[in-house]
Formats: structure tokens, sequence, C-alpha cells
């Protein structure tokens, strides 16, 4: 295939723009709120919504990937950005960053796209290594969330948000240019898809485990900027750095994540991932000094990093035929998990003055993950002993 070997780069390429461009309002709402009025539920919300569509849109996006390719998909999808940001540079009201920013959630969604497509030019063995390195893209959120700030000081948050319709349409071209036109298709009906995968158990906790790797990763992305000035009084810069430091780490260690999964069994690394993140949800709880907290949110990172590396090495193997909708599915269900929890721990603070509730909330439904990721290892290694006794059963028949 023509420009075969360009595909893993372009895309893991454009959805690190995808993801700059996703975290914009977040990156920059301490700018932001100095010249529009916010309430703190208002500025969580603003924050928070360019997920909603981030997410809902992963559903069909991915299915679109496996019927039309990753060119037409990622051309299309960066052309339509254009109006959302340049809405947003705009923007003088709560209603106008609500409005831009949902539709900025079409940048977040592209992560369906390379997940559908890439597998298509792999084997199965180096499938979570391959997702691993294409999910790496969300270092793009560290991109912005660090430089973003220090073009703002400079330039003002207008200008730095004009910024990215460049980037836009280089990333437009670029695939239309060099993404591969011959990508094999998948043209089965959405509703022959839907109707493959949506009884099967191990989709929906696939989900549930994305929900919350995934959605820890989105939702300290968005919250931390704001939350670590207005909570240890940090300069907007030092806050944007710190946030960068909880991306990159979790963005390394997601191919990480992956090649784990790839040589051991990808259930003994969840176990592993969500007692982690357990642990580190009871320590956040306990409102610590920064230097914990930092510590707290860093073992966060690097625990949903390798958490979203392993759980897409599992999906290609369970979900080969249906690619497309249970990417989508499972990627939109990580999307939505991280717009949940910043409006929570929001109303939490509001109603008990601190973070304690939303924190602890953390760590119990990462123990409920610990209990299935154990249940469905045991599901496993049961299904195959009974294939191996089956298998042994049929030698024996055929001796005799």
């Amino acid at each position: 295939m023509k420009h075969k070997g360009l595909q893993l780069p372009l895309q893991t390429f454009s959805l690190i723009a995808g993801f700059m461009v996703w975290v914009i309002l977040s990156s920059l709402m301490p700018f932001i709120k100095e010249e529009i009025s916010l309430t703190s539920n208002q500025l969580t919300l603003v924050t928070a919504i360019p997920v909603v569509l981030g997410s809902v849109l992963r559903i069909p996006i991915g299915y679109w990937t496996n019927r039309f390719g990753a060119r037409k998909l990622f051309s299309i999808s960066f052309l339509l950005l254009i109006f959302p940001i340049f809405y947003i540079s705009k923007a003088n009201s709560l209603a106008d960053l609500v409005l831009g920013g949902l539709f900025l959630g079409i940048s977040g969604a592209v992560f369906s796209v390379g997940v559908t497509s890439l597998p298509k030019y792999y084997p199965k063995e180096r499938h979570g290594l391959i997702n691993g390195i294409y999910g790496a893209g969300n270092i793009g959120t560290a991109i912005t969330t660090f430089a973003a700030p220090v073009i703002a000081t400079k330039l003002g948050w207008e200008t730095t948000v004009q910024f990215y319709l460049i980037l836009v349409l280089a990333v437009s071209l670029l695939n239309f240019l060099l993404g591969d036109k011959k990508e094999p298709k998948v043209v089965t009906p959405l509703s022959e898809q839907i109707k493959g995968v949506y009884k099967n158990e191990k989709l929906w906790f696939l989900s549930v485990f994305y929900f919350l790797t995934f959605g820890s990763f989105v939702a300290f992305t968005v919250y931390l900027p704001n939350f670590l000035v207005a909570q240890f009084d940090l300069s907007k810069i030092d806050a944007g750095m710190r946030t960068a430091g909880f991306i990159a780490l979790a963005t390394v260690f997601r191919p990480v994540g992956g090649w784990l999964g790839d040589r051991f069994n990808t259930f003994k690394i969840l176990m592993v991932v969500f007692a982690g993140l357990t642990l580190s949800g009871i320590l956040l709880a306990f409102n610590p000094s920064l230097m914990l907290y930092s510590a707290g949110c860093l073992a966060v990172a690097f625990f949903a990093g390798i958490g979203n590396g392993a759980v897409f090495k599992l999906l290609p193997l369970y979900f080969s035929k249906q690619a497309g909708i249970a990417n989508g599915i499972v990627s939109a269900m990580g999307g939505l998990g991280g717009f949940f929890p910043p409006l929570i721990l929001t109303f939490l603070f509001n109603l008990t003055g601190h973070y304690a509730i939303g924190f602890m909330a953390l760590s119990q439904v990462a123990s409920a993950c610990l209990i299935l990721a154990i249940w469905m290892y045991f599901q496993e290694k049961l299904a195959r002993t009974n294939q191996g006794i089956k298998n042994a059963d049929q030698t024996m028949l055929v001796m005799e």
C-alpha cells in the first residue's frame, strides 16, 4: 500500500494535534476568567464541555473510519475544527465558551480514528505496542497545557487560540496528501456491528476500565491548571508546567502498558494498575501538602498511562471484526470518564468545603475495577483449561 509506512507517525502526529486543540479552554482558563466573569460551577462546565462531544462522537467516528478510512476522517475532522477555534477566539460570554467548547470536542473524538485504522497494518502480537504508541499522542495535551499559558502571557489568550487555526489546516492537508487511499475498508452495516458487540460482557468491562484510566487522565488534565492556582496559590505558568508533567508521565507510560500487554498477561497488569489507583485516590483524599498531592497525582498518571495502553491491547483481540464500533464505545466511555469527575468534585467542594469525598470515590471505583479484573483473569484461565480438556478429548477420540 502506498504510504503504508507513514500511517503510524502520521496518525500519531494527528492525534497530538487533536489533543492540543482539545484542551485549549482548560489550559487558558486562568486567563479567560479574568475577562469573562464565571462562577466556579460555570468554570468547571466550560472546561469539561469539550469532553462531551469528544466522547459521544467517538462511536460514529470509529465506525466511519472502518468504512471510509483514516485519511478522510482526519482530513474532514480537522477542517471542521476551524469554526469552533475561531469562534472561541472571539468569545465574550459563557454561552460563547460553551457553544465553541462543545464543537471543540471533535478534536478529542479523532482518537477513534487511529485505534481503528492502525491495527490493520500490523500483526496481533504487536497491537498493544502500536496502539500504545498512537495513544501517546495525548502528549498534545501537555504541549498546550505548558505552551498556551506562556504564549497567552505575552500575546493574550485570544491570539493564542487563533494560532491553532494554522495547526488544524496543516494537519488536514497532511492527511489529505499522505493518508492511505487504499486502506482496507469494513462495510458491515452499523446495526449489525452493534448487534455483534452489545451483548458481549467483555465490551462493557473494558469500557468501565477505560472510564477509570483514561477518565482519570482527562479529568486531571482539565481540572489541574485552575485547581492548582486556586488551591495552592501557584502562578498560572507554574500550574501549567505541573499539569504538563502529569500529562507527560501518563503519555510516556501508555506505550509501556501496551508493550507489557503484548508480553505478559494483560489482566495481571490491570490488577496492579487498579490497586495503584486505589491507593493514589486514598492519598489525595486526605488533602495533603503540595508535595504529597503532587506525588499522588504523578502516581495516578503512572498507573492511568499503563492502564490506557493495556486496555487497548485487549480490544483488538476480542473485537477484530467489529473494531470500529468497539473502539468507539470503549473510547467514548473513557472520554465521559473525564467529563463527570470535575463536575462532581466542584459540586462536592461547594457542598462540603473539601475534595476528600471525590477522591475517595476515585479510590472506590478503582477497587471495583480491581475486582472485575481478577474475575476476568480467572474466567479466561478457566476457559483455557476447559478448551484444553476439550482438545484432549477430541484427540483421544481420533486415536480410538
